[in-house]
């Protein structure tokens, strides 16, 4: 009878203790953060605008250990070299273990976080592995890599114009452009009413008296420019003006300009412009007119060819001097021409 007893007890025991094991579960603990394999540490990138859409660099790296075969995400940080991470920036967040870069995209994190176009930057970068999705997630990461990148930007650098136009204000100011980054020639068309200066915006970017250089006449009205003690410049006629600013070479220039449209499929044919009427609420140039079907037409100032636009692209973009822009039909319009943005010209033909 003893032994029978003590046989069952000891099964007893053994059932038990089978019981306490299975419920016993892995628990998540950090062991080893990720280990970025590729690129290299070193690596240069130069960003190109014509190549957007390529792989810029593709990021591989091994899992995160957390002690328990549980899939972790991976995000992807950023910061400037050198600064410990101080202001990680996110660029990417996966379940994989590799990340792809398109050019435009890494373009698009650099330039979004201050780094320069067209200078070069060392960032570092880093692969942070969570595990949970709540605010007491397990966290680790990988080795720091450091990458050579050259960001560009498809902004043209700008000035403001400020004046008795509207108000002083170099933020609200309406805007003329440079031909590309880098370039000091300014030009855009802007609705002037006597005296204006000219004010560049400063590192981050602000329009603001107390921060980027401003500029103005030297005092002769001849058109020359300087930065200190300088005079408002002015014009006599309230007006739309073609305005040119030259930061290099301390120049600039006003033409007032009348626009008006061109051409065989308007009522003025290609002798005279037919009119149009600046819209001081829209800030762009209108006309309703009849134009016949199967001609063609452009835009002057004027009333003379020296500054004229068209259509190279067939796409409402205007370049100067560009091809005449076709009437497909007969009809009454109204047509928009939008100076607004420098150097980015745009025009509608709406059939009524």
């Amino acid at each position: 009878m003893k032994n029978i007893l003590r046989s069952s007890i000891f099964a007893f025991l053994l059932i038990a203790l089978g019981s306490c094991e299975n419920d016993i579960e892995a628990v998540a603990t950090p062991q080893s953060g990720a280990k970025l394999l590729t690129p290299a540490t070193g690596t240069e990138l130069v960003l190109m605008q014509s190549k957007e859409d390529e792989i810029a660099t593709t990021l591989v790296w091994d899992y995160s250990d957390f002690g328990v075969e549980t899939s972790a995400t991976y995000t992807v940080e950023i910061a400037v070299a050198g600064t410990d991470f101080a202001k990680p920036i996110a660029a990417g967040t996966t379940p994989n273990r590799f990340l792809s870069w398109t050019v435009k995209e890494l373009n698009g994190v650099l330039s979004a976080n201050g780094f320069k176009p067209f200078i070069q930057s060392s960032v570092d970068v880093r692969i942070l592995a969570q595990l949970g999705t709540a605010a007491n997630a397990l966290k680790q990461y990988s080795n720091v890599i450091t990458l050579k990148v050259t960001p560009y930007t498809s902004e043209l650098p700008q000035l403001a114009v400020p004046g008795n136009h509207q108000g002083w204000n170099p933020p609200s100011a309406p805007r003329i452009a440079s031909s590309a980054f880098g370039k000091t020639d300014y030009e855009g068309f802007v609705w002037l009413d006597g005296e204006h200066k000219f004010v560049a915006p400063d590192a981050t970017g602000v329009f603001d008296w107390n921060k980027g250089p401003d500029y103005g006449d030297d005092g002769t009205f001849t058109g020359k420019l300087i930065e200190k003690d300088e005079k408002n410049a002015k014009v006599t006629q309230a007006g739309y003006y073609l305005v040119k600013v030259d930061t290099g070479k301390l120049t600039y220039s006003e033409t007032f300009t009348n626009w008006g449209i061109i051409g065989d499929a308007t009522p003025g044919g290609w002798d005279n412009s037919t009119a149009m009427t600046y819209d001081a609420t829209a800030k762009v140039l209108k006309i309703t007119v009849d134009l016949v079907g199967g001609k063609e037409m452009k835009f002057r100032a004027n009333n003379a060819w020296d500054i004229n636009f068209g259509d190279d692209g067939a796409d409402g973009k205007l370049e100067a001097g560009g091809k005449n822009i076709p009437v497909a039909a007969s009809g009454n319009y109204t047509i928009v021409l939008d100076f607004n943005k420098p150097r980015d010209y745009k025009y509608t033909i709406t059939k009524n």
